[in-house]
């Protein structure tokens, strides 16, 4: 594991909110469109480009993850291999966590956006917990 500061700060940032906080999770892979072009095939091939496909998602509390490596073996033990997590937070109301029915459109909104490319406003993690700057 590289140093995955950013994902503490980010828990942290979590657990520091006044009102109860859910952690959302996209994890993606990379894969080639079949429609792909030769150029786009051979930036595929040299680790760059491709579209993102999302793969699972899940909810946590901040207190339930004590670092990146504990959501890598959750992961690992949930679902396929993955290039990238997208993490996102919802804010909870009155002192109260954000209910299920708000966490599940939250988490298909966010699904939805990984799937489309629209991913400005989420943190992105690559599989060792290293902070990625894609756009």
């Amino acid at each position: 594991m590289t140093d995955n500061s950013h994902f503490r700060q980010l828990l942290a940032a979590a657990a520091a909110q006044s009102e109860p906080q859910r952690l959302l999770f996209v994890f993606a892979i990379a894969e080639l469109p079949d429609s792909a072009t030769p150029e786009q095939r051979e930036r595929f091939q040299s680790g760059r480009g491709g579209a993102l496909a999302p793969l699972m998602c899940v909810d946590k509390a901040p207190r339930d993850i004590p670092d990146f490596q504990a959501l890598v073996s959750e992961s690992e033990r949930a679902g396929p291999p993955w290039s990238v997590v997208f993490a996102a937070s919802l804010s909870g109301q009155a002192g109260r966590p954000p209910d299920k029915a708000r966490i599940d459109l939250a988490l298909e909104t966010m699904t939805a956006a990984v799937r489309d490319g629209r991913i400005d406003g989420f943190a992105a993690y690559g599989p060792q917990g290293e902070f990625l700057e894609i756009g």
